[in-house]
């Protein structure tokens, strides 16, 4: 985590409020967990893009002077602009973070390791194509990517 984001409450609720509140730049949200009563917050729009851009496991915010180790839950998306309509935090322990971490460096490197196959199998896939389309053209007959249509003649 490279800076902890700083949390404004929020007493005015509802979609004027909400509309406002993204219109000076902030997104609504709200934390919660372990127990304690929710907190609606609005936190910079910007930075908060800037954080969530990353693959985040965790995130520092700054509350009333303490910082707080919160994950995001829920992200809403305004489906045309694309910006960050709400967030739900939820309050996580620094066990807890860095067990969030561990698993996402976990299924980063299941996903990488799939990418790798799959590259590996189209890869395999393209030689044996050019290896057929040679033989093809060895053999005189036209290879599989330069036959002309049905119904077309090639001259």
């Amino acid at each position: 985590m490279t800076q902890a984001l700083i949390a404004e409450t929020r007493s005015d609720f509802g979609k004027g409020a909400a509309r406002r509140m993204r219109r000076d730049g902030k997104v609504p949200a709200v934390v919660y967990g372990h127990g304690s009563t929710p907190i609606h917050i609005a936190l910079d729009a910007h930075l908060l893009r800037l954080t969530l851009r990353k693959k985040v496991t965790s995130i520092d915010i700054v509350l009333d002077g303490k910082t707080e180790t919160v994950a995001p839950r829920d992200l809403q998306i305004d489906p045309v602009t694309r910006g960050i309509d709400h967030v739900d935090l939820v309050y996580v322990t620094a066990a807890e973070a860095a067990t969030l971490a561990r698993e996402a460096i976990i299924e980063h490197a299941r996903q990488e390791e799939s990418a790798a196959a799959a590259i590996a199998h189209a890869e395999t896939k393209a030689a044996a194509r050019a290896e057929a389309d040679a033989a093809a053209v060895a053999a005189g007959t036209p290879a599989s990517g330069s036959a002309a249509p049905a119904g077309e003649s090639a001259g």
